[in-house]
């Protein structure tokens, strides 16, 4: 065994509490709550929480809420810091320690930046740079969630391709959310109907190249499918059936996110739909770490969960 179970868990629950900021955060900046607390790091000049008054709207305890939000990240991310240096057998491997820290120098990072975006009235490069480094935080959970059942040996190719296909669909997939925050920077949802600050861009040129990217890598994802099945027709072992697993999968949450967004796109932006893409961004990120990864095993990986 190269994890215990609740250290396994941990690492769980601080994947699924990355995502769920990052649909918290979209909706701070859909309903407009962006500059619902008006300073940093207290929501009012003086004062940790939301003022009660009547004229009191629900914007600052959406951005409250969000904020405090982060707290229950540190406590995870800490906790896995924790578990991975020590509980056996998780405490004997440095390259996991090492990756521990990330999430939590990451939330650490995140706090500065989305005080920046108040500061700044919401200008959207620090709305975007939050938004990244979100999905960035997003890939390294789910690449620690992945190595943690894995020893730290070093990685061999599933397939002939894997290093090329893996760069390919990496350099892809961050070009595709990158150009996503910049069509949401260059649209209505500002994040403050009274600070509609956003990029001075076509938006409809922007959108066409996110759209793109997105049958580029849904043509990438097809080849990553045909080349790992193929290989396991030829020698079919349990990394192989893992990779066209993964890759599969990746195929899918690709599909479901081109449906949500080409609905988005000809509904007007529904606030719905734009947060369901958000939680398919993320999805998307997990799907894409999860298959490149599987791209290599190994050796000596336990069979929990994983087969390389």
């Amino acid at each position: 065994m190269f994890v215990d179970k609740l250290t396994y868990r941990v690492a769980i629950a601080n994947l699924v509490a990355q995502i769920v900021i990052i649909v918290t955060g979209g909706l701070v900046r859909l309903t407009g709550s962006g500059l619902g607390c008006s300073d940093w790091p207290y929501c009012e000049p003086g004062q940790f929480t939301p003022k009660f008054h009547e004229a009191t709207s629900y914007h600052p305890f959406i951005e409250f809420g969000n904020r405090t939000l982060t707290g229950v990240l540190i406590i995870i991310a800490v906790a896995l810091v924790v578990a991975v240096y020590r509980r056996d057998p998780v405490k004997n491997r440095p390259a996991m320690k090492k990756l521990s820290w990330w999430p939590l120098i990451g939330i650490i990072l995140q706090a500065v930046i989305g005080g920046m975006s108040v500061i700044f009235d919401l200008h959207p490069a620090f709305v975007g740079s939050h938004m990244l480094i979100s999905l960035a935080l997003v890939a390294i959970s789910a690449y620690i969630l992945w190595r943690l059942p894995r020893p730290d040996s070093s990685p061999l190719p599933v397939i002939p391709s894997a290093k090329a296909l893996a760069v390919v669909l990496a350099v892809d997939a961050t070009l595709l959310v990158t150009m996503g925050t910049v069509v949401t920077g260059a649209g209505p949802h500002s994040g403050d109907s009274d600070a509609p600050y956003r990029w001075a861009m076509d938006t409809v040129a922007v959108t066409r190249i996110h759209s793109l990217l997105a049958w580029s890598i849904l043509a990438i994802t097809l080849f990553g499918i045909f080349a790992t099945a193929r290989e396991r027709n030829y020698e079919p072992t349990p990394a192989r059936d893992k990779a066209v697993t993964m890759w599969q999968l990746l195929f899918g949450a690709l599909l479901l996110e081109g449906a949500i967004g080409y609905s988005q796109h000809f509904l007007g932006l529904p606030i719905v739909l734009v947060a369901l893409h958000l939680l398919g961004a993320s999805l998307i990120t997990t799907a894409a770490t999860f298959a490149c990864c599987s791209l290599f095993s190994r050796t000596g990986a336990t069979d929990r969960g994983t087969g390389n």
